[in-house]
Parts: C-alpha cells; structure tokens; sequence
C-alpha cells in the first residue's frame, strides 16, 4: 500500500488528490497524470478567463454550440437539467445572458478525474476541487470521511477557523459543497431577481450529497434561495426520501439554520 497526496494548481484553485493506492508506481502515476489533465482539458475549454477558450469566443458570440467540441454541448444541456431540478434557483446564464457553467464545471471536471482513478484501480483516496469534497466508498481512513467546514470569511482573516465538522463515515452522502461570499465576495447571482442581481441574504451555506455535482450545483441553488434555502431543502426531501441531501446555511448576523437531517451528520468527539 502506497500513500500519495498530490496538489494540482488548475481553475484558479488547487485540487489536492489524497489516499492510498496498490499500483505500480509508474501505473499510478500515469493514472493520475491522465486524471489532471482531464482537469486541465476543461479549464482550456470552460475558462472565462482565457480569452481564446471556446467559451470566451462563444461569449463574444464568434461561435455557435454547434460549432465548439461536443463536451461544451453536454454541459450546456447538464446545466439546463440542474436548472430544471432546482426549480431555476440554479443558472448558467450571467445578468448579461452569456453561458458561464462556472457552478458545474469545477466539480464535474473533478468528478471525471476522480472517476478516471478509480477506474485504473485506485479506490482509497478522496479529492478536495478548492474546498469542494467527494470521499470514494473504499477510504480507509477513518479521519478522511471528517470534513471541516469553514467559518464564512476569507482564510486570510486572524477569524478565519473551522465552524463545524461533519462525519459521513456509515452514511450513503459522498460530498460537500460550500457556496459563500467570504472569499470572492457577491459572485452568485439570484437568477429569479430583477437583472438577476446579486444574492446577499447569506453569508454561506455548505451541502451534502451523494454525488459531487449534485451538492455543487445546491450549494449555488440555496444560497440563491437565501432565507428560503433550508425549507426549500426539506420540502425536496420530503418529496425525495432515497436522495437525500442536508446543508448548514450561516446568516450575515452569525446566526445558523440547517436542514431536518443535518445534525445527524455532525462529527461526535473522538474517545
């Protein structure tokens, strides 16, 4: 058995890939290196950051769906399922109408790597996508199903700490999402407000989920719902009993709510 913890800088954040592995070095070090560039082949694709990218040129309208690589045409039609299932609280389309599947593509391009991996033969690790964590289902260590969540302001400030910590070791959730304003500020728009302007009505809120891109595209979805997040989130339980998913929100007054299920999910202290 073999440990590895690998950071790849990718999408203006880090993904760290941690666990064991019992491959020969030089398998596993193909496997990963062809996980990271599944990273990097969306980056290229997706950035809007990258002026030349096939999404920066479809935003400046010099190029049609059509006409960019088939995988642009998936996640358009992904981003338009998840805006169906979040009952339009989750869109791709900025204030000024242009395609910015930013809330998907991290943690999908993350999903693939990760799959890729487990499909080469490593199944114990877990994959932090900049603060977005998924634990596969043979992860040994105990600690690794522990996943902090942050205290909502930027990891620079002296307040900066853990606010609480989950457990999903003996549950069937996999991932958590956090959506915030503590370290890129009023970045998620409320798709159903006037102009789609900026969601402010909470500071945080972080999610889980089975799946990565589920809890990723929630996690948007409720902090654009702001105060109605949580009902929202136990009324589609309600309505979903074999999918569950749970989430803690933080109000701008440091006050906390969460969903029916969450508080079975908080780490017990270790004896």
């Amino acid at each position: 058995m073999t440990h590895f913890d690998h950071f790849e800088e990718c999408m203006g954040t880090v993904f760290r890939f941690a666990g064991n592995h019992e491959l020969e070095q030089s398998e596993f070090d193909e496997a990963l290196a062809m996980a990271t560039s599944l990273l990097h082949r969306a980056d290229q694709i997706f950035s809007l950051y990258k002026p030349e990218s096939p999404l920066s040129r479809l935003a400046r309208g010099e190029t049609s769906v059509a006409q960019l690589p088939p995988v642009v045409e998936e996640i358009w039609d992904e981003c338009e399922r998840w805006e169906r299932e979040t009952d339009g609280w989750f869109s791709a389309f900025t204030p000024q109408n242009t395609f910015d599947p930013s809330g998907v593509v991290k943690t999908w391009a993350a999903k693939k790597a990760a799959e890729h991996l487990l499909s080469a033969g490593v199944l114990d690790f877990t994959v932090n996508a900049g603060g977005d964590v998924w634990v596969a289902d043979a992860t040994c260590e105990r600690n690794d199903w522990r996943i902090g969540i942050s205290t909502p302001v930027t990891i620079a400030s002296p307040e900066a700490g853990v606010l609480t910590v989950v457990d999903l070791f003996g549950t069937d959730y996999r991932a958590m999402a956090t959506s915030g304003s503590a370290e890129r500020g009023e970045h998620i728009w409320n798709p159903k407000a006037p102009g789609k302007a900026p969601a402010n009505e909470l500071v945080q809120i972080s999610v889980i989920a089975k799946d990565l891109v589920e809890a990723d595209v929630w996690a948007t979805a409720a902090f654009a719902l702001g105060d109605r997040a949580i009902s929202t989130l136990n009324s589609r339980n309600a309505a979903n009993p074999q999918n569950q998913i749970q989430a803690i929100a933080v109000w701008p007054d440091g006050n906390l709510d969460g969903t029916e299920g969450f508080i079975d999910l908080l780490a017990k202290a270790s004896h």
